[in-house]
């Protein structure tokens, strides 16, 4: 009888068993719905000595079906003011990218053998400042179940589409009762853990889930940088002309 019992306990945990591909597009629709909007961020840079650099920057999104358009403006200190990133994802595909620079006066086409490279002098790469949908990447087999400071959470290994993305593969930790991603672990081209991000906060904007706060962590050289959202907009009217090259100038 007990043996009865136990395989009908392990029938319907397998049946509750969710694959990793379903918990990364649940997580995803959390933050998904937002329409457009636009930030006021701060960027927090620590070297290995823990000095901080700070820098301020207005961040304009837009959803799309075919890929999220992204305009990061920096605004803070003087010597990067006015410094644009115009961004176009391609689902499934390399993004389109444009750095303006206006010290140069010219706008810069970010090569997708360059992603990987640090975007500004921050721990955080040109891809990793792009949409993070669930689309982009390949996975395998159920999300596991684990448990850290007494919090459930699906473990989910995601592989990059991208021949020139700079990571092996991501592992990322998303909470089981509200499916928002809470940490992650990013692994270079050699398969050696390079970074850990935390998403350390998060507010509900309209019903919708908004990333207040990431920390980036490069285990590598011992730097960090760190994403503030100090005011924070959706559903704000903002159409395709407002994320043209034109912008960039």
């Amino acid at each position: 009888m007990k043996k009865i019992i136990l395989i009908g306990m392990i029938g319907i945990a397998s049946l509750g068993a969710e694959s990793s591909l379903e918990v990364a597009k649940k997580s995803f629709e959390r933050i998904s719905g937002y329409k457009s909007s636009i930030s006021k961020t701060t960027m927090v840079l620590k070297n290995a000595q823990g000095i901080e650099n700070k820098r301020q920057l207005i961040i304009k999104r837009l959803e799309n079906k075919n890929g999220d358009k992204s305009l990061i403006h920096f605004i803070y200190p003087l010597d990067i003011k006015g410094t644009k990133l115009l961004s176009f994802e391609q689902i499934g595909k390399d993004d389109k990218q444009w750095l303006y620079m206006p010290a140069l006066k010219r706008i810069k086409r970010i090569s997708s053998r360059n992603k990987s490279g640090s975007f500004m002098a921050s721990e955080f790469s040109y891809e990793d400042i792009s949409s993070q949908n669930y689309k982009n990447y390949t996975y395998s087999g159920d999300a596991k179940v684990v448990k850290k400071n007494n919090t459930s959470y699906f473990k989910v290994v995601r592989i990059p589409k991208d021949q020139n993305s700079g990571y092996s593969k991501q592992i990322v930790y998303i909470d089981s009762s509200t499916y928002l991603a809470r940490s992650g672990e990013y692994y270079d081209k050699l398969g050696k853990l390079l970074k850990e991000v935390e998403f350390l906060q998060y507010k509900k904007i309209d019903g919708v889930y908004r990333i207040q706060k990431i920390n980036m962590q490069n285990i590598q050289n011992g730097k960090s940088t760190m994403l503030i959202w100090d005011e924070d907009q959706i559903n704000i009217g903002l159409g395709e002309a407002d994320f043209s090259k034109k912008e960039l100038q």
